[in-house]
This record gives C-alpha cells, sequence and structure tokens, in this order.
C-alpha cells in the first residue's frame, strides 16, 4: 500500500493552516467540567491548556510572563502547595519573608504580589474567591506524613500511595536541574493557618469550598511547581487529598490601573522592576 503524503511534492496542493497558538492541538477542554462561578472572568479565547490535578499528586509548568494561571477546589478542604523560580535566572525565586514584609501581611489574597529575592513580582493575585492563602505552614514531609497517616509505597498501593507535599515538589524541580538546596518555602493555597491563644499555629479544616479559585498573573518567565498533598498542619486523621482543577490563558501583562500596582506603593515598585526586564 502506498503511504506517501502527494501534498509533499504537489505545489498546488492546498496544506491546512498551522493550528492558532490560542487553540492547541489535542488538549482537552477539562476546564469546560469545572464549576461557572469558578471561571468568571476567563478568558475562554486564550485558554492555553487545563488539567485536572487528584490528590496527592504534583506537577509542573514553564509559564510565560503574561499568563494567567487559575486554579478551582475541586473538592472541599484541597490544598496546593505552589512554588516559584525564575525561567530566565533560577537562582532567582519566590521569597516568602520578602514578601510578607514589604505587603505588611500574614497571608495572601487579591491584590497582593509574590515577590522574588531581586526585589520584583514573579506573580499576583488577580482573583480570589477565598480571601485567605497560607505562606506560614510549610510542607508536609515524609517523617511527618508516615506518623500522622501511616506508610503506604507505591509497589503495594499503586496509585493509593502516601505522598509527602515535600517529595512532589523536589520531584518537580529536579526536572529544572534544581535540588534540595533549592526548594523554598511554598504558598499553600486554600488553606488557612491562624494563631490560637497559646500563639500557636492553628490549622482551619475546610477552609475552601468545592468551586473555590484563586487566580495568579504571571508577571515574568516563570517555572510554576506545585503539589496537591494535604497541608503539613492538616488535621483530618486519614491521609484524603482533595483533587484541583487548573486553568491557564494569556491575560497580559499588568496594566497601568492593575489592582496590585495600587494595593500597596512596595507592590507598585515590584511590578516596575518586573517590567525593566521586559523593556
Amino acid at each position: 500500500m502506498n503511504t506517501r503524503d502527494d501534498t509533499l511534492n504537489d505545489p498546488l496542493a492546498v496544506v491546512p493552516p498551522n493550528p492558532s497558538p490560542a487553540a492547541p492541538v489535542d488538549a482537552p477542554a477539562l476546564w469546560q467540567r469545572f464549576p461557572a462561578p469558578a471561571l468568571a472572568g476567563v478568558n475562554t479565547a486564550q485558554v492555553m491548556w487545563s488539567e485536572v490535578v487528584p490528590g496527592g499528586s504534583h506537577w509542573s509548568w514553564r509559564m510565560p510572563r503574561g499568563s494567567a494561571l487559575r486554579f478551582v477546589a475541586l473538592e472541599a478542604g484541597a490544598n496546593v502547595s505552589l512554588v516559584l523560580y525564575s525561567a530566565q535566572e533560577k537562582l532567582e525565586r519566590y521569597n516568602m519573608p520578602d514578601s510578607l514584609k514589604a505587603q505588611h501581611t500574614a497571608h495572601y489574597t487579591r491584590g497582593h504580589v509574590l515577590m522574588s529575592d531581586m526585589g520584583r513580582s514573579m506573580a499576583s493575585f488577580t482573583a480570589d474567591s477565598v480571601g485567605w492563602h497560607d505562606p506560614l505552614g510549610a510542607l508536609l514531609d515524609a517523617e511527618l506524613m508516615h506518623g500522622k497517616y501511616g506508610e503506604k509505597r507505591y509497589e503495594h498501593a499503586r496509585n493509593a500511595m502516601h505522598r509527602s507535599g515535600k517529595d512532589g515538589l523536589l520531584i518537580e524541580i529536579g526536572k529544572y536541574g534544581l535540588g534540595k538546596r533549592d526548594l523554598i518555602a511554598p504558598v499553600n493555597l486554600f488553606s488557612k493557618v491562624g494563631v490560637d491563644a497559646q500563639g500557636r499555629f492553628a490549622y482551619q479544616p475546610d477552609h475552601a469550598k468545592a468551586g473555590d479559585f484563586v487566580e495568579l498573573r504571571l508577571d515574568m518567565d516563570v517555572i510554576v511547581a506545585i503539589s496537591t498533598a494535604p497541608h503539613g498542619l492538616d488535621t483530618a486523621p486519614t491521609y484524603s487529598p482533595k483533587k484541583v482543577g487548573l486553568v491557564a490563558w494569556r491575560c497580559g501583562p499588568a496594566p497601568a490601573n492593575d489592582v496590585c500596582r495600587a494595593h500597596r506603593p512596595e507592590n507598585a515598585r515590584a511590578l516596575h522592576n518586573t517590567d525593566q526586564l521586559y523593556l
């Protein structure tokens, strides 16, 4: 049977055009399954990709400046541990102390930015139905996980294995040549940690409801790595991480009247410092 493609040699043959960058080939529109309120403000004509990440899993992406990434809690009690590194220079990465100090806050919500250790805005919170995202509760590691939930390895439990947030993030950043010494304090999206009467951290169970969402605009080219393992302070007696939906689209860089620029003078300077990289 002749399987030769004659269009390669026929100058009059009609060759279909390349697909539009806004309509990737074979990218399932998983975002169409998300609760409608969680897609408010999403420019569906500019969607780049979407995904559903099971609980206890991990993933990473190289995201360009001027793109948006919305996380949707598909189950109550979701947690997403997130870290950011500059895609241009991986020594530059999210800095929790500088971000909190500059913005006079102990949690994140709409209007806040995630600053690097170079004083630049890496990402901005541009939409949020939750109102509180934890920057202080760190990660669930293997020792803590085994002590709380017992050990379930892949050899015996397959996809029902227990995996810690720390191990998941180490796997992801390792794909970009980063290792243990590069693992930074994460942002725990959808989780709330307060302080009790004795001054100890107090985890708020089921802080996020199914359908809640939070949106990050990427202000520079970044490597984003996430884990959907439980929060390190989660009080649940069993290992029961929740699945999370994601949708990414092209939104453009921060405009002059951006809500995050106006939130604090420090935010405006951080966004200005990032803008200088792209003149």
